[in-house]
């Protein structure tokens, strides 16, 4: 029973939190995996402790029904929150690449000047 209230915990956590990245998608949908697997174990242990063989089938079979379609709309919500964030993302990244340009362009430069300065003067030094 504690498995199913940290899956509910776990699941209104997740829907609470549309703006996280794909990639955390990823950890939920392994954590859903868990959970279900965990529970599946403890039901499977239930059963075989008790005599309540078909209607514990029945419960695991039912339970398992409702929780897998709430997982793929949560990782439909994700994903379209993954797209939404990649889409306003794209946009400004785009736009600090070309910003950025020209400083990286005038720093490199700087570089390669003192870097010439510094060959100058070792070979001064040298002779």
């Amino acid at each position: 029973m504690k498995v199913i209230i940290a899956a509910l915990v776990l699941i209104a956590l997740a829907q609470g939190s549309l703006a996280q990245d794909a990639g955390d998608l990823e950890i939920i949908t392994q954590k859903f995996e868990e959970i279900k697997n965990k529970m599946t174990e403890e039901l499977s242990k239930l059963i075989n402790t008790q005599e309540l063989g078909s209607q514990a089938q029945a419960f695991l079979e039912e339970q398992k029904n409702q929780f897998e379609p709430m997982l793929t709309r949560v990782q439909e919500q994700f994903q379209a929150a993954a797209a939404s964030m990649q889409e306003q993302i794209q946009p400004m990244t785009t736009n600090l690449q070309t910003q950025m340009q020209p400083m990286v362009q005038k720093f490199q430069e700087q570089l390669e000047a003192i870097l010439k300065q510094l060959t100058v003067q070792a070979k001064a030094l040298a002779n």
